[in-house]
C-alpha cells in the first residue's frame, strides 16, 4: 500500500535522437543513461552495468557502439541511439 499523495509512477523513457553511422560514438550526456541505485547485467556482455539505453535497456555504452558497429542495418531501428542534440544558438558568429 502507497501513502496517501504518492503515486509510484515508472519513470517514461526519453526521446532519442540520432543514431549513429557504425564506428561513431553514442552521445550519451543525459543522466537518466546512469542508474545511480542499482548496476544490472548488460543485455549484450552480461557484466554488470550502471549505464541505460533510452528505452531503459542496461547496456554498457561501449557496447552498444561495438552492437551498432556489428549490425549496421539492424542499428537503423534506433535500438541505441545517441541524445537529442540542443540547438544551436545563433550567438556565436565567428566570421
Amino acid at each position: 500500500m502507497t501513502r496517501p499523495g504518492r503515486t509510484t509512477k515508472e519513470k517514461p523513457p526519453f526521446e532519442p535522437g540520432l543514431i549513429p553511422v557504425p564506428g561513431a560514438l553514442l552521445e550519451w550526456r543525459d543522466s537518466q543513461h546512469f542508474d545511480r541505485w542499482q548496476d544490472r547485467p548488460c543485455v549484450l556482455c552480461d557484466k554488470p552495468t550502471p549505464m541505460r539505453s533510452h528505452s531503459g535497456e542496461p547496456v554498457h555504452k561501449a557496447c552498444a557502439e561495438d552492437w551498432i558497429a556489428a549490425n549496421p542495418a539492424e542499428a537503423r531501428l534506433g535500438r541505441f541511439a545517441s541524445d537529442i542534440q540542443a540547438k544551436r544558438q545563433h550567438d556565436d558568429d565567428h566570421a
